[in-house]
């Protein structure tokens, strides 16, 4: 009889992983951030609403407008992707962020004079790009806008992996990668503002001027995941979009 070596070592492999108990409890994280509420759109909103004029919003990493772009309500907008993982022909600018960043500095597109409230960041989640799009967005953001980031708190080290690609873990397909980290170092920065709403994967938020929360000094100079995991709420100034209203009051 011929065996089929591929069925049985994935039927073998799939038994490990359920009676494993790291692979029980990534699944169940998983399943739990999934139902947070809300989602990033109302928070952005939120945050546009608040500033209480004719706003203007600019989004990073758009891939399908119909997630968020489209329901974002604000007097003028912008969406910036490249395309890579999905082709939506209504984005402005079909673009990487850093030739979207280039061109604006050289006048080719807009105005080398626009300021943005809201710039949204949810392009390539690995922390290199992140720390170069959060720095391209501080240097076009009104003194009193927001800049805000996705997947800020990614629930366990599988989430937070550097290769979106290798899904063969327990958190399957769902990937954070590590935003987290250019995140964590904007929270050593003292000349800036900045919380995690516990949503949605983490939405940060950073700001010049709104009291949002103090920096931290840098507790994790290696950007090490298990240091981070161990005090996530002071690392990421964790608190809810009710604690954020609270303190935009």
């Amino acid at each position: 009889m011929a065996y089929n070596y591929n069925f049985f070592k994935h039927l073998i492999l799939g038994r490990r992983l359920v009676n494993d108990p790291i692979y029980f409890k990534t699944k169940e994280l998983t399943a739990m951030e999934i139902s947070k509420e809300p989602k990033r759109t109302e928070v952005l909103n939120f945050l546009l609403a608040y500033l209480k004029r004719d706003t203007t919003y600019l989004e990073i990493g758009t891939r399908n407008t119909a997630d968020n772009y489209k329901q974002i309500k604000a007097t003028k907008k912008y969406s910036v992707d490249p395309g890579v993982e999905f082709f939506d022909p209504t984005i402005d600018f079909k673009l990487s962020s850093d030739a979207f960043f280039k061109q604006l500095d050289e006048g080719s597109i807009l105005s080398n004079t626009i300021k943005f409230d809201l710039i949204f960041i949810d392009g390539l989640h690995l922390a290199e790009q992140v720390q170069k799009d959060i720095e391209n967005a501080l240097r076009y953001l009104k003194d009193d806008g927001f800049i805000a980031l996705h997947d800020c708190n990614p629930p366990t080290e599988w989430h937070a992996r550097e290769n979106y690609n290798y899904r063969q873990t327990p958190a399957h397909g769902y990937w954070n990668g590590t935003t987290w980290k250019a995140f964590q170092k904007a929270r050593f920065n003292p000349s800036l503002f900045s919380c995690c709403i516990d949503t949605d994967w983490g939405l940060g938020l950073i700001s010049k001027k709104h009291p949002l929360g103090k920096a931290i000094g840098p507790n994790n100079p290696f950007f090490e995941y298990n240091i981070f995991e161990k005090n996530r709420t002071v690392n990421l100034n964790l608190m809810s979009f009710e604690d954020l209203k609270n303190i935009l009051q």
